[in-house]
């Protein structure tokens, strides 16, 4: 099976015309749609197999190990991941020809070439830039352990096992940071099978430590503290690192490519004749940007963990895991397949003297596709989310939950997955299109919308007191903002390089009859909520799940010119009950391109 994967894949670097770039971005979101939703499916039963053994104490102190290794990585590898993702020129791709093992390659063939600009001395260039991450991220680990333990609270350090599990954690993040090389050739060769079957068994591995440990210590009465999730921490970062290098080594032999820092032939333009000196400052431009990106992912993580007491930490910790979940398993994939597919794509690196205008309007129609059907997704967030999130948080977590901040934080957080689905994609479009000063620009309005984000959330926590509530609504607040600054940037690139046409708001709202058939739904959920508060339970729930099921035949039924687009022809000819559909989504089409 292996074998079979590593062929496929070897098959698909071997392709290198434009025209199949959208295709693999596609193939490859599934591939990383369904890692997500088989990893986060793993993570969501292990859950609720630990939330019959946890406190909120425990799961509040678990956040916060999280957040302490989610930010050591972020600040270590982020930048130099998005910085790889960037488009040579055209001169540097003529030049990465005749890079190391170049001649070689060419007197073999052009089949043996990597798909990353068809060069070795590019793949090499991903390899040494990954060890600038682990370079960066070695002291911070140290630094980022020392703080936590000497500015921790009391009730944290008073906690079974927890410098213990504080030095776990961060042998476990220096063991993923070794990974960063392996990591970005399998994303720079766009190795989706291996990407999605090695992070998937390390969730596996993962869970069934955290699991196995914790169910271990609950029946036998002792208490480790947020030890089972260390330990947990620790096998994935072992697991993942073996599996990457396994399959990442062979493409490497093939390259003649070294996974070690190695020395570039022909070195002009690089630091000490290993590291791109373009690439090395588009990194500093993204550096101080992905700063107040991960204050403004994270903030309200930073926020709670200094006010909040660890119970309210832990009831906050499970609503925003569970209001993330669609964030995690379908947005963030297509993100990072978009980010590759506006990176490679000429219309990226477009002027007005020499654009292509097929390419361009590819990556118009994918974008305008995009914000239509997340903005169709709001609907059922919108209306649907708020009355249902309570009831499915008392199914899946059970009574003791129901007293906590947890169902009001969930079902707030419902209006703020759209905001983040709109950002998400906005702001992909915006890190491999944008150039440094723009960069640099975007960075300044980050931190006036930083600014924004601690105002906000200081009236909510401290003015307002609204608790785990007024968090969300803080990042809102931001998000909202942030989208505004990403979409009018969008608008003035694409009118500077489409004679003058931007995007349309028209190609893109949801009709009247689709919002009209969300707030019937929503209505109908308040009625049904008014006249079943006290009878919960499965009837609830079956009540809710029908008015839901027919907001989604209607919005179906009304925006069905658009979902038409996305029938395949395979499955018209296997079902002719959907030739009549799937031709009014082809006409439509027509109508469009025309």
């Amino acid at each position: 099976m292996r074998h079979f994967l590593f062929l496929k894949e070897k098959t698909v670097t071997q392709t290198s015309t434009l025209d199949s770039l959208p295709s693999k971005s596609v193939k490859g979101a599934s591939f990383l749609i369904l890692l997500q939703i088989g990893c986060r499916a793993l993570t969501f039963i292990v859950n609720q197999v630990l939330l019959r053994f946890l406190s909120p104490h425990v799961l509040g102190l678990s956040a916060q190990l999280e957040l302490f290794s989610i930010s050591t990585l972020y600040f270590s590898r982020e930048s130099l991941r998005n910085a790889l993702q960037y488009k040579p020129s055209d001169d540097e791709q003529k030049k990465t020809a005749e890079g190391v093992g170049g001649e070689k390659k060419k007197k073999k063939g052009s089949g043996n070439v990597a798909i990353s600009y068809g060069s070795t001395r590019r793949m090499q260039e991903v390899v040494n830039l990954s060890h600038a991450a682990i370079a960066i991220g070695l002291p911070l680990t140290v630094a980022f352990t020392w703080l936590y333990l000497r500015k921790a609270g009391t009730a944290v350090l008073e906690s079974h096992h927890l410098e213990s599990s504080v030095y776990i954690y961060a042998l476990a993040t220096v063991i993923e940071l070794l990974n960063e090389p392996s990591f970005n050739v399998a994303r720079q060769e766009m190795m989706y099978a291996t990407r999605a079957s090695a992070e998937f068994l390390a969730f596996f591995t993962r869970a069934i430590i955290s699991c196995s440990i914790s169910i271990w210590v609950g029946m036998s009465g002792r208490n480790v503290g947020v030890l089972p999730f260390a330990a947990g921490q620790l096998g994935y970062a072992i697991t993942l690192n073996v599996l990457y290098l396994s399959n990442v080594y062979p493409i490497c032999v093939q390259n003649a490519v070294s996974l070690l820092a190695a020395p570039i032939a022909s070195s002009t333009g690089y630091f000490i004749s290993r590291f791109s000196r373009p690439l090395i400052m588009r990194t500093a431009t993204l550096y101080g940007q992905n700063i107040f990106n991960q204050l403004l992912t994270y903030g309200d993580g930073y926020l709670i963990a200094t006010f909040a007491s660890l119970p309210s930490q832990g009831a906050y910790a499970l609503a925003s895991n569970y209001g993330g979940l669609l964030a995690r398993i379908i947005l963030q994939p297509i993100e990072e397949s978009s980010r590759s597919l506006f990176g490679r794509l000429p219309a990226s690196q477009a002027t007005p003297k020499s654009k292509d205008n097929a390419v361009l309007s590819q990556a118009k129609h994918h974008l305008t596709t995009l914000l239509r059907l997340y903005l169709l997704l709001s609907i059922f967030a919108t209306c649907l989310g708020p009355p249902l999130a309570p009831i499915l948080l008392r199914l899946v977590a059970g009574s003791r939950w129901t007293h906590t901040e947890a169902p009001g934080v969930l079902a707030t957080y419902c209006y703020y997955i759209p905001l983040l689905a709109i950002n998400g994609i906005l702001e992909a479009f915006v890190s491999v299109v944008a150039t440094d000063p723009q960069l640099t620009r975007q960075t300044v309005w980050k931190v006036a919308f930083f600014g924004a984000f601690a105002g906000t959330g200081f009236l909510v926590l401290r003015v307002f007191e609204m608790g785990a509530k007024g968090l969300v609504v803080a990042n809102a607040v931001t998000m909202g903002l942030r989208i505004w600054w990403s979409w009018a940037f969008v608008q003035g690139y694409m009118r500077s390089v489409n004679d003058g046409e931007g995007l349309t708001l028209r190609d893109m709202l949801p009709s009247t009859g689709t919002v009209a058939m969300g707030v019937a739904a929503r209505a109908a959920l308040m009625v049904t909520e008014t006249g079943t508060r006290q009878e919960g339970g499965l009837g609830e729930l079956v009540r809710c799940a029908l008015v839901a099921g027919v907001c989604v035949l209607g919005v179906v039924t009304f925006e069905r010119d658009f979902f038409a687009e996305f029938v395949p022809h395979g499955l018209v000819k296997r079902f002719p009950m959907l030739r009549r559909f799937a031709k009014r989504g082809d006409d439509v089409g027509a109508k469009k391109h025309s």
